[in-house]
């Protein structure tokens, strides 16, 4: 059976997010994806505690680099999620399979990677440069589930 949800994390930085955005994934049955190199290793107490019993249940997928992820990922409706988009979360269909590819807390997604999928943002009025990453890919996953799995995540659910 195709999973109907990836997370992506490129070298992701605080072994706390990650622990977070893996319950979650393991929560809505998506897979997460973790790019190396990552900034902590994922056998760290704090991957665990953030996770808590549910981290040796997660559905993860490590990939030794960004290239094999770009090979993994090709193909695939992918989305990059960066402040420095124009276009909403919102404003997009998102189709069984999809990924939804989010960059290192201190620095984001490179310019590349913003250019070579479709780049989204989550619209913010006050004076902050980002959201906190776990809470960022919460927003876009439970929008992309709504979509894909409406009976469950969506308004009727």
């Amino acid at each position: 059976m195709t999973k109907q949800l990836h997370i992506a994390l490129v070298e992701p930085e605080i072994p706390q997010n990650t622990g977070n955005i893996g319950r979650l994934c393991l929560g809505m049955g998506a897979v997460l994806h973790v790019i190396h190199p990552l900034g902590f290793s994922l056998s760290e107490k704090a991957v665990r505690r953030a996770g808590l019993d549910y981290w040796k249940k997660v559905e993860l997928v490590e990939h030794s680099n960004l290239n094999a992820f770009l090979n993994w990922v090709d193909g695939r409706p992918a989305f990059a999620l960066t402040t420095k988009a124009t276009e909403s979360y919102r404003s997009v269909s998102y189709p069984n399979g999809s990924v939804l590819i989010f960059g290192p807390e201190t620095r984001g997604l490179s310019k590349d990677m913003r250019n070579h999928f479709t780049a989204l943002r989550i619209p913010m009025t006050g004076e902050i440069r980002s959201l906190n990453l776990s809470n960022a890919v919460a927003i876009v996953a439970y929008q992309a589930m709504s979509q894909i799995r409406p009976a469950i995540y969506g308004d009727s659910g």
